[in-house]
């Protein structure tokens, strides 16, 4: 049996099509929750597995109001390009953590990044769909966690 759990989620969503396909993602990777800042969701064609079925959506109208959310002992990891940021390749995932993302068009907001534990970034040197970036962070973590010392 695994230990620890994550929740994922995007600050500032530029399009719902994008919660949707990370939703379903998030349930295929075995995320506890999924959650969304600033914007509210509504059902899209993209969850086709209807995961809202199984694994919670949380909506928070501000950062401030996420961040006071965050479970207890829980790592904040932002995924973004960033001079402060590690590759994702030689990132070690939290055991309890939550993956924030930034939306395509703005990134995570400073008030965010300063209050990340850890930044990650994917490669290369722009930025990619927003639902894409979660689902390999997601990826990374179940690779790295099937690993045994």
């Amino acid at each position: 049996m695994s230990r620890g759990y994550f929740g994922i989620g995007i600050e500032n969503g530029k399009t719902e099509m994008n919660v949707g396909t990370l939703w379903r993602s998030a349930s295929l990777f075995g995320a506890q929750y999924i959650f969304t800042i600033g914007r509210r969701y509504k059902k899209q064609c993209s969850d086709t597995m209807k995961s809202y079925r199984h694994i919670p959506l949380f909506h928070y109208d501000t950062f401030e109001e996420f961040y006071k959310a965050l479970p207890y002992d829980a790592r904040l990891v932002g995924v973004e390009l960033d001079d402060r940021a590690v590759q994702i390749s030689c990132f070690s995932h939290p055991e309890r953590c939550v993956y924030l993302l930034g939306a395509e068009d703005h990134g995570l907001s400073e008030d965010a990044l300063v209050k990340c534990h850890a930044i990650v970034q994917l490669p290369g040197d722009f930025s990619m769909n927003v639902a894409v970036a979660g689902s390999i962070v997601m990826f990374d973590r179940q690779q790295k966690s099937e690993v045994k010392p």
